[in-house]
This record gives C-alpha cells, sequence and structure tokens, in this order.
C-alpha cells in the first residue's frame, strides 16, 4: 500500500467513525450499515426456507413415491417377475419392486376415511422407498402375507383414533354380488404399525399392507398394478425408466419423480425468483442509502476537502476517500447481514419451536401445507450470489456523492472560514 493510498484510506476510514461534533456523521453511517445487514440477512433467512423446502419435499416424496415406476396398460401387470428381474439387470438401477394400489374406505367405530391402500412386499420395499426407515411404531417387516396387516400414516391412524392392536375395515368401491344382492367388499385388517412422513398428504391418507393380501382384497390373482424402481442418479430417472421399458418390449405406462411433482418444485423455483427479486430491491434501497449518507458527508467536510485540495490532493484522491468511506459501510454492513442471516438461518427451526410453543401458535398447519415442519437449508452459493450484489451496490451508490467531492472548488468551500 503507497502513502498516499494509506493516506487515503485512513482519511476515508475515519469519517465512518467520527466522534464529537461529527458523531451525526458517524451514526447515518451506522444506520446505513444496519439497513444493508437487515437486508442481507433476510434475503438469506428466506432464501435458506425456500430452499429447505425445496429439499425436505424432495426427500419425502422421493421417501414415499419412489425415483421410477412402470405400470399395465390397464393398471394391471402379469408378468412383474420378470420385468423386476428385467430391470434390475441394468447397472444404473439400483432395485425394484411391485406394488398395487387401490382406493378404500376405512371404518374404526363411528369414525370413517377415505384412503390410498398400497400393496408392498415389505422386503422389496426397503430397496426402494424409505418408508422401513419412518417407522413410528411397530415394523414394516409385520405385513406378513396371510396375516392381513395394515400399516397407517399417524394423522390417518389419529384421525380414526385407532393404535397399534386395533383392527379398522376396509370397504373397497367395488361391489360383491351374493344372494342378497351386491354388497360392497369388506375386510378387517389389525394395525401393526405407524409411521409419519411430516407431509400431511401421506400421513392422512396412505396406508400399506401386503402385496399378497392386496391380491386377494382386490381379487388381482397373480398380477399388480406395477413396478417401482430406485435408481442411482435420481436425475436420470426420467431417461432410466425409458430405456428400461424400451428394452422390455412390452406395452407399459411410465413415470417417473420429475413428473409426478413437476409443478411442486416449478412452483418452489418460481417462488424463490420471484422472493430473490423483490428482497433483492430491499438491499437496493438499503445500499442505495448511502448516497445520501455521503451527500450529507460531502457537505459536512466541505472545508475539510478544500484544504486537502490546497495542499495537493487531486481530485482522483479526493474520489478514492469517498469511496472508500462508501465501501467501509458496505463491507461491514454485508458482513454483518451474512453473520446474521447465517445464524438465524442455522437455527431457525429451533427458534420457530420456541416461539411455537412460548405463543402456542402453529406457524405451518399440517392440513394447509404439504410439510408441517418450517426447514431451512444455507447455501454457500446463495450468501456469496448475495452478498456480492449487495458489496457491488454499496459500491455503486459511491461513485456520484465522491464525484461530487471531486468537483468541490477550495477558494468557495473556504471563502466563509
Amino acid at each position: 500500500m503507497t502513502m498516499l493510498s494509506a493516506y487515503e484510506f485512513w482519511i476515508g476510514s475515519r469519517y465512518v467513525r467520527s466522534h464529537g461534533k461529527d458523531s451525526f456523521v458517524s451514526l447515518i453511517s451506522a444506520i446505513s450499515m444496519l439497513g444493508i445487514a437487515i437486508a442481507v440477512s433476510v434475503l438469506i433467512v428466506v432464501l435458506s426456507v425456500v430452499n429447505g423446502f425445496e429439499r425436505e419435499l424432495k426427500d419425502r416424496l422421493l421417501a414415499m413415491s419412489s425415483h421410477a415406476a412402470i405400470e399395465g396398460i390397464d393398471g394391471q401387470l402379469g408378468s412383474w417377475d420378470d420385468l423386476t428381474e428385467f430391470a434390475e439387470k441394468d447397472p444404473r438401477v439400483l432395485a425394484a419392486a411391485p406394488y398395487i394400489n387401490g382406493q378404500a374406505l376405512m371404518v374404526f367405530g363411528e369414525r370413517l376415511s377415505g384412503a390410498e391402500l398400497r400393496g408392498i412386499d415389505p422386503h422389496q420395499e426397503r430397496e426402494v422407498s424409505g418408508i422401513g426407515d419412518l417407522m413410528t411404531a411397530g415394523q414394516l417387516s409385520t405385513l406378513a402375507p396371510g396375516e392381513f396387516n395394515i400399516v397407517l400414516g399417524v394423522e390417518l391412524a389419529s384421525h380414526l383414533g385407532v393404535g397399534i392392536g386395533d383392527k379398522v375395515s376396509v370397504t373397497l368401491p367395488i361391489g360383491m354380488v351374493t344372494p342378497a344382492g351386491v354388497l360392497p367388499r369388506m375386510k378387517r385388517f389389525a394395525v401393526s404399525g405407524l409411521y409419519r412422513v411430516g407431509m400431511y398428504e401421506f400421513d392422512r391418507r396412505l396406508a400399506f399392507i401386503n402385496l399378497g393380501d392386496a391380491q386377494k382384497l382386490y381379487r388381482r390373482h397373480d398380477s399388480v398394478t406395477g413396478v417401482r424402481l430406485a435408481v442411482g442418479e435420481i436425475f436420470d430417472a426420467p431417461l432410466i425408466v425409458r430405456d428400461v421399458a424400451v428394452a422390455y418390449g412390452q406395452y407399459v405406462l411410465i413415470s417417473d419423480w420429475t413428473k409426478r411433482n413437476v409443478n411442486f418444485f416449478r412452483s418452489i423455483q418460481i417462488t424463490k425468483s420471484i422472493l430473490f427479486v423483490i428482497l433483492l430491491l430491499v438491499i437496493a434501497v438499503a445500499a442505495f442509502n448511502i448516497v445520501s449518507t455521503l451527500v450529507m458527508v460531502v457537505k459536512d467536510k466541505q472545508s475539510d476537502i478544500a484544504i486537502l485540495r490546497t495542499i495537493g490532493a487531486r481530485p482522483g484522491s479526493i474520489v478514492r476517500i469517498f469511496m472508500i468511506q462508501g465501501s467501509v459501510i458496505g463491507v461491514v454492513g454485508t458482513l454483518a447481514g451474512v453473520a446474521l442471516g447465517a445464524l438465524l438461518a442455522t437455527n431457525l427451526e429451533s427458534i420457530v419451536g420456541f416461539l411455537e410453543s412460548v405463543f402456542g401458535i402453529k406457524f405451518l398447519a399440517a392440513d394447509v401445507y404439504f410439510i408441517s415442519d418450517l426447514p431451512a437449508e444455507l447455501r454457500i452459493k446463495d450468501v456469496i450470489q448475495i452478498s456480492s450484489i449487495a458489496l457491488a451496490l454499496a459500491l455503486i451508490s459511491t461513485f456520484y456523492p465522491a464525484w461530487m467531492a471531486a468537483r468541490t472548488a477550495p477558494a468557495e468551500a473556504l471563502r466563509y472560514e
């Protein structure tokens, strides 16, 4: 650092922390720093929450709906054993598992609820979904063939008022012809497990039974609805499932997690972009407060500028002095905002939990939002992007006041001193 640049830096930073009769300059500098810090921290926290929602939504959807699926054209797939074996030969496919999907009405006492019933093989299902790790009571392995056990989501169990060992009546929307007329098909299942995903749609609407029991219940004989696949690269799932289906050589329907949930992720990306632009304007307003701060400093320091000019300081030196002052305000405000935003984002779940317990409120109602918790994921990329934009706006804000200071005429400034 040269003597001149050290001199410029000393004066510029000195103006930020003025004392005595110039304490007002220090006050408005502190207010500008605070404004930038709050704007930066708010943007970091909001984007972290959106990132957290995206992560949780993806993880929980994948835990329940698998990466990809191949189904029969008419909802029935007869040669599912061959398809499962064929799919697992693809090195990109980690596992395959059959399933049966159907609708049912569940009744316990005077309470009832519609639900989606999914027949699975508990051992194969563990390879394609995370339901086995989400059990809060009982085990998924209790879904043994012929036992007619059922695993419910915690919200569905709570609605029906059932627990482990209780028996619920499952009624199908399929008629059974008897001498007494057409009667609904019914079967009693014993509750052997409860799970919790944290997404109301699953916890309230989905129940699991054994694949063999589902085949008997829905009279599928040896057929299933389809085969679910787990792949090594989840973002390649559309390509992998298409390749497997084409190579298999039969007419089937294919789907993957990106197609099934495309609206969720698209809405999250749109929301994130809109929030980023809106909150970026807040940072811009806070950064451009530096303009008014430096304009007031230039007016207050007219005599100082004139003296510097008379002892040989060039206009470029005056420009750099005030740009240094604005840059210090921007850097300190941005660093403080990053620190505060990172602290809040990394502890947001604890903070929200504390506020909910103290005030007795729920920020995210489970029956309204897909996720009942408030997650947050701090990404370094977002922090770097936000801090870079804040620093750039702060630097741009210094140009006009610094240029105005450099145009100060020494004779005019000292005329009345």
